[in-house]
């Protein structure tokens, strides 16, 4: 009995210390650590070494593929995220993922199928409303994106990018005022988006004719270190406040 006991507990310290907890999990961790720091080679470097050890492990191929299309190798990302998804395909972070990573490729109409479907799995995931809200614009959708966008806004009211992406689509609607609204929203959210300073700037000058307050939204973007915003103050024979290039 003893010895049977011994030998159960034997095979199991084997399977312990040979499974991917023990002897990955160091590489596996810091690899997603320095992923999601924005250290992506330092990232692709350990996830590499991880998964030429523990190939079936889905979650370092999903980190991977954010590093990897971080890095602009999209379709290596793309490869990636595929393989994790193949055994979970309602993942809704790797479809997320793949969505994006299609977004690089400039595969809009896939990653709105794709974005689509993350929202079928979880219909109240703000950033697949928000992601596909931003592709049905592009496509000039425009109906169906602000459908998208709304809903993201009612469901993710602190982020910002949501009125960011929005204001862009009332701008391309013709609706100036409640584009303005929007990225003054997203302003107030993260005053350091100097894209929608920009954006805003846009606005006042060319078609609310408020110069003067795109001066100032130029001048707080381009102090913020947008050479869009910078740029359009040259173009106005104006020169960026002091410190501010």
């Amino acid at each position: 009995m003893v010895l049977r006991r011994m030998v159960v507990m034997s095979w199991f310290c084997l399977m312990i210390l040979a499974s991917p907890g023990w002897a990955g999990q160091t590489l596996l961790v810091k690899g997603m650590e320095a992923q999601k720091a924005g250290r992506n080679e330092e990232a692709l470097k350990l996830l590499n070494e991880y998964i030429d050890r523990y190939p079936q492990v889905r979650e370092a191929r999903y980190y991977r593929a954010l590093a990897l299309n971080g890095l602009g190798r999209h379709k290596e990302a793309l490869e990636d995220v595929d393989k994790a998804l193949a055994d979970n395909p309602d993942n809704v972070n790797f479809l997320l993922a793949k969505g994006n990573i299609l977004v690089a490729l400039e595969r809009r109409p896939e990653a709105i199928l794709i974005y689509t479907q993350a929202m079928q799995c979880d219909p109240r995931n703000a950033e697949a409303c928000k992601e596909r809200g931003d592709c049905l614009a592009q496509e000039g959708q425009f109906a169906e994106a602000m459908a998208d966008l709304n809903k993201a806004a009612g469901l993710a009211p602190r982020d910002p990018w949501v009125f960011n992406k929005r204001g862009m689509v009332w701008f391309c609607q013709g609706e100036y005022q409640k584009a303005v609204a929007d990225f003054t929203t997203a302003i107030r959210l993260q005053p350091d988006l100097a894209l929608s300073y920009f954006f805003r700037g846009n606005i006042y000058r060319h078609h609310l004719k408020e110069p003067d307050k795109a001066i100032a939204d130029y001048q707080k973007g381009c102090g913020l270190g947008s050479s869009l915003c910078c740029g359009e103050l040259e173009k106005m024979g104006i020169k960026p406040a002091a410190g501010r290039r």
